[in-house]
C-alpha cells in the first residue's frame, strides 16, 4: 500500500494506546479478547467496518476505538482508524498528527483524495484519517452519497475500518454511520453511565437496524491497572 504523501505520525508514546506501550498488561489482553469475541461474533460474516460509540459523553470510547484498531492492526491486516466524531475529534491529539485535513475535506471536495489525507502510523498495519475541519453540518455530511463512496475506496485499500462516533443521544450521526456499518461497538462507562441513557440508546441504534456487536465496560478498576474492559453481547 503505498500513499502519495506518506504522512506518518510522529514517534513519541501515545499515552492512551496502552496495547502499544503496555502490550502485557492486563488492559492489553482484555483487548485482544475483545477483538477474538468480535472475531467469533461474525464467524459467519465478513467483517470490514465498525462503529464505536457510547451513550453519553466522556465514556472513553475514543480510547477504546485507537486500542482496538491497534489490537487489530497487524503486517497482515491493514486497518484504519477514522475520526468520524466530527463534532469533537480526538484522533489527532492521540496520534499527534496535523488535523488540517482529513474526513470533512474529502466529503467537501471531489478534487481531494484519500491516500493524501491518511497517516501511517508507527504500528504495523495501523493507519489513521482524521476529522478535519469541524463542519457545520456533520450529520448531512455523513449520510450523503459522498460519505459511501469514500467508504468504499476505503474497503479497497484496508481490511478493517473502525469509526470513532460521537455518542449516541447528543446527535444523529452514530446512527448514520451504524446502518453503514457492519457492526457497532457500545462503551459504557462504569458509575457514570444512566441506565435509562444506555438502554434508550440502544433503542435508537435497534431502530435504524443497527448490528450491535456487544458492550464494553469501561473504567472498572482491576489490579495495578488504571482500567479494566469487559465486553459481553
Amino acid at each position: 500500500m503505498i500513499f502519495s504523501k506518506k504522512k506518518k505520525a510522529d514517534t513519541g508514546e501515545r499515552p492512551g494506546l496502552v496495547v502499544v506501550n503496555k502490550p502485557s498488561s492486563v488492559v492489553s489482553e482484555q483487548f485482544r479478547t475483545i477483538r477474538t469475541n468480535i472475531q467469533f461474533s461474525m464467524v459467519d460474516e465478513d467483517l470490514k467496518t465498525v462503529v464505536v460509540t457510547s451513550a453519553g459523553p466522556a465514556s472513553g470510547k475514543s480510547t477504546i476505538a485507537a486500542n482496538l484498531a491497534a489490537t487489530f492492526a497487524s503486517k497482515e491486516k491493514k486497518v484504519l482508524l477514522v475520526d468520524a466524531d466530527l463534532r469533537k475529534p480526538t484522533v489527532h491529539k492521540t496520534f499527534k498528527v496535523r488535523n488540517t485535513d482529513g474526513l470533512t475535506t474529502l466529503l467537501t471536495d471531489r478534487n481531494a483524495h484519500l491516500d493524501e489525507m491518511i497517516y501511517r502510523t508507527h504500528t504495523e498495519g495501523l493507519y489513521t484519517l482524521t476529522s478535519g475541519a469541524i463542519p457545520p453540518n456533520p450529520a448531512e455530511l455523513l449520510a450523503s452519497k459522498r460519505m459511501e463512496e469514500i467508504k468504499q475506496e476505503m474497503l479497497a485499500l484496508f481490511d478493517l475500518i473502525i469509526f470513532d462516533m460521537p455518542p449516541v443521544l447528543a446527535v444523529t450521526d452514530a446512527q448514520v454511520m451504524a446502518t453503514k456499518a457492519d457492526g457497532v461497538l457500545f462503551v459504557i462507562p462504569q458509575g457514570s453511565a444512566n441506565k435509562d441513557e444506555v438502554m434508550k440508546a440502544k433503542d435508537l441504534l435497534e431502530k435504524v437496524q443497527a448490528n450491535v456487536l456487544g458492550a464494553v465496560l469501561n473504567r472498572v478498576d482491576k489490579s495495578d491497572d488504571s482500567y479494566y474492559y469487559y465486553y459481553g453481547e
